[in-house]
């Protein structure tokens, strides 16, 4: 019987096995993946679409990751339910895979908005590498694309396909793009820049149907919007984000709130069952509480934490918030904590502003303490400012500065300069 059971094998999976690995070298250890290859990047999948990266590049662990770290992987198959009483895993075939310590690091699925024509050719999700295959496929054809969302995704497909020339149209139900991780200054920002790019943006309005095409009608032919207005195009990608997915947990005993719902030691309320990454509410420093934060670091690192708790090495989870470093149409931004903070909250908002630059510095604090960081084309102190942040070092005194182009490490106190690491500069 399998000591340790993991099913999902992507970021959390991943960080679980190594952890595990460092403290028992002899435990069985199985994961079970739906994939037949999981152990790569699924940040780089707009990279592969655009061509800018081979899968090999993609890869962010070896072809033998699982025999090095003697892991009996379950590839290509589907954990269906499970059995906390038995302590075992039916799998779609009908095996049980039992198990001592279970880890659900099970991801996310793309959320699908009902429309109708959803299900015509063309029509294509895009978080998984055999969706991303799919559509490259389909990218060597296709002449224009509606992108439904204009998130962090749907900005990342939306370059991939402007550098493969075609025309494209981007629809999000926000009345601002990239609204999780800028505020509306930010936004327009960035709005502009994209649209000189050639990128037609529609806000405020969402996809109603999707028509198909004179001669195919089972093939996409045009879009309709909420108001009413057609958008001609032959693909369509939905690009609005990620729901947990908490399947396997519904009808158990295992508390589920948006997410599954674990402690900070990646421990849900049922002994001996972990969940890790985007399917997990986790630790929130900045707001200080749990919620649900997909990002790929962030999975890694709560999956490291789950596997040194089930190999009995207690660990806990710091924490994380919502980070994001990108470069989207040759601006970069780095955007971490909270973007937008509601006024009657009682924090203080520090701004710099230079259009004709398109530069953007905003800083959040709340009682002198960073909470939230937005950096637009000038992120180089990015790292100063997250130590900062991360540590709830009180910036009162020199708080005026952190905005400054002279805010440097020399800024500081000397007390804090000597525990900066010289990375964090």
């Amino acid at each position: 019987m399998p000591k340790y059971v993991i099913v999902g094998a992507s970021a959390a999976g991943i960080g679980a096995v190594e952890a595990i690995r460092n403290i028992d070298k002899d435990g069985t250890i199985a994961v079970i993946s739906e994939e037949e290859c999981p152990q790569y990047s699924r940040p780089m999948i707009s990279d592969f679409v655009s061509g800018k990266a081979t899968f090999q590049r993609m890869m962010c662990r070896e072809n033998d990751f699982w025999k090095q770290h003697n892991v009996e992987a379950f590839l290509g198959r589907t954990a269906k339910s499970l059995n906390l009483t038995e302590k075992t895993v039916l799998l779609e075939n009908g095996d049980k895979v039992p198990y001592e310590k279970l880890l659900l690091a099970t991801g996310g699925k793309p959320f699908v908005p009902k429309m109708e024509g959803s299900d015509k050719e063309g029509v294509f999700t895009f978080t998984k590498i055999a969706d991303a295959e799919r559509l490259a496929e389909k990218l060597e054809t296709a002449q224009s694309v509606v992108v439904i969302g204009a998130g962090l995704i749907g900005v990342s497909v939306t370059e991939a396909l402007v550098k493969r020339g075609l025309n494209v149209t981007m629809v999000e139900l926000q009345p601002k793009i990239l609204s999780l991780l800028l505020d509306a200054k930010g936004s327009d920002m960035m709005e502009s820049i994209i649209r000189k790019a050639g990128v037609t943006i529609a806000t405020g309005l969402s996809v109603q149907r999707i028509l198909g095409k004179p001669e195919n009608e089972r093939a996409v032919g045009s879009v309709v919007l909420t108001n009413g207005e057609q958008v001609p195009c032959d693909t369509v990608i939905v690009a609005i984000g990620v729901i947990p997915r908490t399947e396997l947990a519904v009808g158990t005993e295992i508390k589920l709130n948006r997410g599954i719902v674990v402690d900070n030691y990646m421990q849900t309320n049922v002994s001996d069952v972990y969940a890790s990454g985007d399917v997990a509410e986790a630790f929130d420093f900045t707001l200080n509480q749990n919620r649900l934060l997909p990002l790929w670091p962030l999975a890694v690192e709560e999956g490291q934490v789950a596997g040194s708790n089930m190999a009995g090495k207690k660990t806990e989870y710091a924490g994380g918030t919502n980070m994001s470093s990108l470069k989207y149409f040759g601006i970069p931004i780095v955007s971490i904590g909270i973007a937008n903070p509601r006024e009657e909250t009682g924090f203080e908002i520090l701004i710099r502003f230079e259009p004709e630059k398109n530069l953007y510095k905003k800083i959040v604090l709340k009682d002198n303490v960073i909470v939230g960081i937005t950096l637009v084309n000038d992120i180089e102190r990015a790292g100063t400012l997250f130590h900062l942040m991360k540590n709830r070092v009180n910036v009162k005194k020199f708080k005026r500065d952190i905005i400054s182009d002279n805010f440097t490490l020399a800024v500081l106190p000397a007390s804090l300069r000597k525990n900066m690491c010289l990375g964090c500069a």
